[in-house]
């Protein structure tokens, strides 16, 4: 991202809104503006590869693993509104697992970008199985959207959900269920 460029367009958005970009609380605005973008859309610039960073290791595991409540943050692509909340990630391992923090990591690189949650919550799932080949994943999210709260219809306490479940998490009934039941949304 170029970020100097950046910092033009906002310089230009807060001339566009009425605003003097050169009166004192503001000056620093645009380049502020700039480094905050950089950071809350670097998952365009991230690897999985190198966020998992040799964190799969061998194990005789077969049980659901669970990583509950990671907190998340995104932008809305509709909007570029904020929306938050929490990530619950789920996998049932062959043979492989993955170091708990590369979970969390895992759901930064697809949330740091401009995105919705359906998609957000898919792609972490397939991020998941892809790397493990685990026998079954589900991903489930709770997120407030500012777009909602803050704007139209003006929501406050709503909260989305999405799930997706891949493999034994959506073959089997009983697997899906226990997910649920331990991430307390069952």
């Amino acid at each position: 991202m170029n970020e100097k460029r950046v910092a033009e367009l906002v310089k230009e958005l807060l001339k566009e809104i009425g605003e003097d970009p050169e009166r004192d609380g503001l000056l620093k605005t645009p380049e502020r503006v700039a480094k905050a973008w950089a950071y809350l859309t670097e998952g365009y610039h991230m690897d999985l590869d190198k966020v998992i960073n040799n964190a799969v290791f061998e194990a005789e595991a077969n049980n659901m693993i669970i990583a509950r409540d990671i907190e998340v943050y995104s932008m809305c692509e509709h909007h570029m509104l904020p929306f938050f909340g929490r990530c619950h990630i789920g996998y049932i391992a062959q043979d492989k697992v993955l170091g708990v923090s590369k979970l969390a990591r895992i759901a930064d690189l697809f949330g740091r970008r401009v995105q919705i949650q359906e998609r957000l919550t898919g792609q972490i799932a397939r991020a998941v199985s892809d790397t493990l080949g685990a026998e079954g994943v589900g991903v489930v999210m709770e997120c407030q959207h500012l777009c909602m709260m803050m704007r139209g219809v003006g929501k406050q306490n709503s909260v989305m959900t999405t799930s997706t479940v891949l493999g034994s998490f959506h073959n089997d009934p009983a697997t899906r269920a226990e997910f649920l039941r331990l991430i307390g949304k069952h």
